[in-house]
């Protein structure tokens, strides 16, 4: 077993494509994890996973969405030490006043993480976006909704990831490491 964070893309926003948590959870037990939370309305959730790859994991979980709750939507699953990971590389964590402006791009891939550079294009000042190593990262002191950046990252561009505010990143981080 190892911890993961499973992340759904675009459910519970509006009337569409809407997945209660309850059920997510026990769809998570009936794949054989355990200690699952959810996090807000939004389609996180932090558990304990049978080994195997997240990329594996991710692939079964969505199979089971589409089965069982007629729900086809990206899902990513990430590791413990992944999402670790992402938080210590933050390139804006220093200069987050209100941490709704900085949107963390999770990706299931490397391909998919690279498909975003050209976001970097639309992020004019005082936005900044940066692609990492595990994740991207969009900065809009101004406002996620008055970005061009944000609202490519948000819609055509950013199809193959998922992204959540920075505050949500960190309780997920917490989440993580309360997991027993």
């Amino acid at each position: 077993m190892s911890r993961v964070v499973v992340l759904l893309r675009g459910v519970n926003v509006g009337k569409a494509t809407r997945v209660p948590m309850a059920e997510f959870r026990a769809l998570l037990d009936e794949l054989g994890c355990t200690d699952a939370r959810t996090l807000l309305n939004s389609g996180n959730a932090v558990c304990e996973a049978p080994a195997g790859a997240t990329s594996t994991q991710a692939r079964r979980i969505h199979a089971a969405l589409v089965a069982r709750l007629a729900v086809d939507v990206a899902v990513i699953v990430k590791s413990a030490a992944e999402v670790a990971a992402i938080v210590r590389a933050n390139p804006f964590a220093t200069e987050v006043a209100d941490p709704s402006r900085l949107l963390v791009a999770f990706a299931p891939d490397a391909e998919a993480l690279a498909s975003l550079s050209p976001v970097a294009a639309l992020a004019v000042t005082p936005d900044a976006f940066v692609v990492g190593t595990h994740a991207a990262y969009l900065w809009c002191p101004d406002g996620i909704l008055s970005s061009k950046a944000g609202e490519a990252l948000l819609g055509k561009a950013g199809r193959q990831v998922t992204t959540r505010n920075w505050a949500t990143v960190l309780k997920l981080a917490a989440l993580l490491d309360s997991v027993e």
